[in-house]
């Protein structure tokens, strides 16, 4: 398999498992991510996902460029357009498959094109000190297809957004860090620990509450202020009425840990 989905009470752990191609997303890899996603978003017991690539060299180098570059240059436009079915943009997190769970990139080593487009389409970024990170389309004569255009100049100043976009420039772990391209930095033995710690951070929340609060924020970034109020508001009372809204308060007012159930 090089995909493996492995559950760890709310928590599942995603792993491209192709080592020796970099982890590299090919046709049949793009197929596995996809079934992956849409388990980890349709599984309700299921609340915090890990992204994580095999071995200790690569996250994971992209898209398979002998076998997806193919694959795009016998469609037409019209087709790449609408490749939903087939190559729906990278593994589906990039585009199509919207899960509003929190995912945690874990990135062990080198994260270039698609790698960093997935690594992008997560909300929280861990690099290991052997992380390199870079949109080397470029250089290949190719433009980032996966929302990489979009996504790093939200996330990172626009000049350095620039550099990695246009020059297909690299940056360390370390650059990455001190533009908010990563939350945190560890040594690559602490990496998946980290991780672990992080996912069992956010289960410690309600996750509906934690479900619509990325929403609210992801949905609100392109809205003038007074819409994503409304936006706000709206997906903010189903959660004031649900059963863990009402544990929440007990469990203050009781002074006890509140115990979650998603309902």
């Amino acid at each position: 398999m090089s995909i493996l989905f492995e559950k760890t009470e709310r928590i599942v752990t995603i792993t491209i498992n192709r080592p020796k191609a970099m982890n590299a997303i090919d046709m049949e890899t793009s197929r596995q991510l996809i079934k992956a996603w849409t388990n980890f978003r349709d599984e309700s017991e299921l609340w915090v996902a890990i992204l994580t690539g095999a071995g200790e060299e690569a996250f994971s180098s992209g898209a398979d460029l002998q076998t997806a570059g193919e694959f795009y240059r016998n469609m037409t436009p019209f087709q790449r357009r609408h490749s939903s079915e087939n190559f729906p943009g990278l593994g589906g997190i990039t585009r199509h498959i919207e899960i509003m769970k929190p995912i945690i990139a874990a990135i062990n080593g080198y994260c270039f094109a698609g790698g960093l487009e997935m690594a992008l389409a997560c909300d929280f970024r861990l690099a290991s000190e052997n992380a390199v990170f870079g949109l080397l389309e470029v250089t290949r004569g190719i433009v980032p297809g996966a929302g990489g255009t979009q996504r790093l100049p939200r996330i990172v100043p626009l000049p350095k957004a620039m550099e990695m976009i246009l020059l297909g420039r690299r940056i360390d772990a370390r650059e990455g860090l001190r533009i908010g391209l990563v939350n945190e930095v560890y040594p690559l033995s602490d990496l998946m620990p980290a991780a672990y710690r992080l996912a069992e951070e956010l289960c410690q929340n309600a996750p509906l509450a934690v479900q619509a609060a990325k929403e609210a924020v992801l949905r609100g970034l392109d809205m003038p202020l007074e819409e994503g109020f409304r936006l706000e508001q709206f997906l903010a009372e189903p959660v004031r009425k649900s059963e863990d809204a009402k544990e929440g308060i007990r469990a203050f007012l009781e002074k006890k840990k509140p115990e979650f159930k998603g309902r």
